[in-house]
């Protein structure tokens, strides 16, 4: 049996998500609703193998390891496993300046 895991989003990522998803429905809202069940989905995964995920390199150049990341390309779903509890910190896309963004969610507690 399968070890079950509790994923819980914070404001910051669920907003992070909203924003995403509000920005592509500008265009199409089909695409924003495939784009939500396509990270929805992928996100699934956390429920069952969170460790799956890498370390977030550039965070790993801080020897900061306790954050892990999933690829949906092209965003990024930030996030560390305390016990059995997944705590997603941002859905970020992989275009921007990830480390400063970061930097100054995670390490400066401004999420």
């Amino acid at each position: 049996m399968k070890s079950r895991y509790k994923v819980i989003w914070s404001n910051t990522a669920e907003l992070d998500l909203e924003l995403i998803i509000e920005y592509i429905a500008i265009d199409s809202l089909s695409n924003a609703l495939k784009v939500l069940t396509k990270i929805k989905k992928k996100s699934a995964a956390l429920y069952s193998f969170p460790e799956r995920g890498r370390i977030v390199p550039e965070l790993r150049e801080f020897n900061i390891l306790q954050y892990r990341e999933i690829i949906i390309d092209p965003w990024r779903v930030v996030y560390k496993v305390i016990e059995k509890n997944v705590f997603v910190m941002s859905v970020l896309d992989s275009r921007r300046n990830i480390e400063d963004i970061l930097l100054d969610r995670l390490v400066n507690h401004k999420s």
